[in-house]
């Protein structure tokens, strides 16, 4: 009876360990909670507190063959768990993009700033949209979708059942090259309309040539990129949001796939 008892406390410990795995990769690699700024005891305070809610709920299920070792499995609830937090990334990536390209061609390609939670230099128009997808993020209560996500996972994909198939790879490959795809769309009425400054401001050259056309074109161009990104931001505001509500459906084609 002692033994019985202790065979099922250690299962059930191995359990709450690989559900502990899944669940903290989440919360590291998902939006805002994951991001650098938030202090580590917090990440893993929620891991704890989530983990602690889910792993009742959670059976291990019954494996043919030899177990494999702890460290194997740990490894492949870390795949799962990071596969559905950096999904999300993709959309704030898109969102950066489009305010790299912008900023280019307003001639903000130097006028950088050091982003606090990635530690990497980026344009102040990429920051300024990267803030305002993190806003939307929030508004269309997309993080909820994270932790729905958490028990769904293991619904979909139970513990030690993971397999990094092709049609996964697949799905994570043409989901990631959305990115340039979103990027380019959300930056689109800006850019177009900074190219065609750009021209506008060449013809003048070429027809006017006593005028300095880089003294006055530089003003010029920030003078229209900041009118435009502010008559664009309802039309970003609107892709952005509407990538964050299609998230969920985009997260179960995946799991489905795992």
């Amino acid at each position: 009876m002692d033994m019985g008892l202790m065979n099922i406390t250690a299962a059930r410990f191995e359990e709450f360990i690989l559900v502990f795995v899944r669940v903290s990769a989440i919360i590291i690699s998902m939006p805002v909670v994951g991001n650098r700024a938030v202090p580590l005891r917090v990440k893993a305070g929620l891991s704890m507190i989530m983990t602690f809610i889910v792993a009742p709920m959670v059976v291990l299920p019954d494996m043919p063959g030899p177990a494999l070792p702890l460290l194997v499995r740990m490894a492949g609830e870390a795949v799962i768990g990071f596969i559905i937090g950096i999904s999300a990334q993709v959309v704030f990536a898109a969102v950066q993009l489009a305010g790299q390209l912008i900023g280019f061609q307003m001639g903000f390609a130097i006028v950088n700033v050091v982003d606090p939670i990635s530690s990497a230099q980026v344009s102040v128009i990429a920051q300024f949209c990267f803030f305002m997808a993190l806003l939307l993020f929030l508004a269309v209560d997309a993080h909820h979708v994270f932790f729905y996500s958490v028990v769904e996972s293991f619904r979909v994909t139970p513990l030690m059942t993971f397999h990094m198939s092709g049609t996964l790879t697949e799905a994570i490959m043409l989901y990631a090259g959305t990115m340039f795809v979103a990027g380019f769309t959300i930056g689109a009425p800006v850019s177009v309309l900074l190219l065609l400054t750009s021209v506008g401001l060449g013809m003048v050259a070429r027809t006017v040539p006593q005028i300095n056309i880089f003294i006055v074109g530089f003003p010029l161009e920030i003078a229209v990129g900041l009118v435009a990104i502010g008559a664009a931001l309802p039309f970003m505001g609107h892709f952005i949001a509407k990538a964050f509500a299609d998230y969920g459906s985009v997260l179960e084609a995946m799991l489905l796939n795992m």
